[in-house]
């Protein structure tokens, strides 16, 4: 497998195509957009896309499906691969697949067909086995289970900046009156505002986005302990409390399985 611009594929007369790609360590893609949509799925490394709406962070053998014509940035926290298929975005509303982005749970179904997809050639057989590959990919993007993996962004400016600032270098030791200050608003209009904008409380917003750089961090092979204490936490317990609460199990055994 090699790297693959899709750009050439975007009129290609298929429902679906696959391309695979291998990225350096921090390796940043700048915003741009597909026409088609796109399951972009990390078999490797942990990678970060980050829209308009909002961040997502998509650990090792998980995907998050991007929408046709959404904005994006991927960065990468480490040496990453990829596989990704891109969907016809008729195709994609016909299949009913998400109308936002999503991290979804990845199952060995899927991994395969993605795998054996990026070998396909551009023009494969419709009415043959790899025509059938491509439909199952559909089928399975529709089924898995959502993970909750995203950090939404505000839309007043100046949220939105903070939200900004706060995804570069997230803490649990910023309380919610600096984080007001900040913003230049009092406390109150502050909650108010930015459980309205992102759904959210300021609290467990902060714990998301904590949460969030956690997984980065740690899928590039950094210690839980350090992880932890940088991100404010009291103790690895703390944190190993929080991660399994969100995530169903500790850190320690979420990137083995």
């Amino acid at each position: 497998m090699r790297n693959t611009r899709v750009d050439a594929y975007e009129d290609t007369p298929r429902d679906v195509v696959a391309v695979g790609n291998e990225y350096a360590p921090h390796q940043r893609l700048p915003a741009h957009r597909h026409c088609r949509g796109q399951l972009l799925y990390a078999a490797t490394g942990v990678l970060t896309v980050t829209t308009p709406q909002g961040s997502w962070v998509v650990p090792p053998e998980r995907a998050i499906w991007i929408p046709p014509g959404v904005d994006h940035e991927v960065r990468m926290g480490g040496r990453v691969s990829t596989r990704s298929a891109y969907v016809r975005a008729a195709s994609a509303a016909a299949a009913g697949l998400p109308e936002h982005c999503r991290v979804i749970a990845v199952s060995p179904l899927l991994r395969e067909l993605l795998i054996a997809a990026v070998d396909l050639p551009a023009h494969y057989d419709l009415d043959g086995r790899d025509g059938r590959i491509m439909a199952l990919i559909l089928d399975e993007i529709r089924t898995l289970p959502m993970l909750p993996l995203n950090t939404p962004l505000a839309r007043t400016p100046r949220l939105a900046r903070l939200c900004r600032a706060l995804l570069e270098a997230p803490t649990l030791a910023l309380p919610v009156d600096a984080a007001a200050a900040k913003a230049g608003m009092s406390r109150r209009h502050f909650t108010r505002r930015f459980r309205a904008e992102t759904g959210m409380s300021f609290a467990a917003w902060r714990q998301q986005a904590c949460l969030q750089v956690a997984l980065a961090r740690l899928g590039a092979g950094e210690p839980i302990t350090r992880v932890a204490l940088d991100l404010g936490y009291a103790s690895p317990s703390a944190f190993g409390a929080v991660f399994r609460r969100v995530l169903g199990v500790p850190p320690s055994r979420y990137f083995a399985a």
